[in-house]
């Protein structure tokens, strides 16, 4: 699994022209999903979002989980994450899970992070044309691949 994070003052998620989710300050995250990923994957990225101290504190130093800051999360799935760009111009997805695979995860991901974080993860809809808006927040903007755990 491949996720990117970016620390927002609002987030919201467009579908058709009606508003499906929308946050206030907190993160929001682009999930890519792999057909090797697993629940140990999740498990993993879950623990490491609600724990990462990306938030400022009375000082102005990110010091502060996004639970300690009382933040919200905006979860969208974007299969796009796994691009290979190693051949010619045109990125291959072929490292993108499949529908069947990656729907499951993508939804034990949303349960598990919502457990994590004490309440529930906004989302956008699996597989859906999106249009996301976003004020990022310093900019701060994280990539984590577990396969990788860097």
């Amino acid at each position: 699994m491949r996720i990117v994070i970016q620390r927002v003052k609002s987030a919201s998620v467009h579908i058709e022209g009606r508003e499906k989710s929308n946050i206030s300050a907190g993160m929001l995250i682009l999930l890519g999903i792999e057909p090797t990923d697993s629940l140990t994957d999740i498990e993993w990225l879950c623990k490491k979002i609600v724990a990462l101290r990306i938030f400022n504190d009375a000082e102005g130093v990110m010091n502060k989980s996004i639970v300690e800051a009382e933040g919200e999360i905006l979860l969208v799935s974007q299969f796009t994450l796994m691009a290979s760009t190693k051949k010619g111009n045109r990125p291959s997805y072929i490292r993108a899970a499949r529908p069947e695979i990656a729907i499951p995860l993508y939804e034990q991901f949303c349960a598990t992070l919502s457990r994590h974080l004490g309440k529930i993860v906004q989302t956008g809809e699996f597989g859906a044309d999106m249009q996301v808006s976003l004020v990022n927040d310093g900019p701060v903007t994280i990539i984590i691949d577990s396969q990788l755990k860097e």
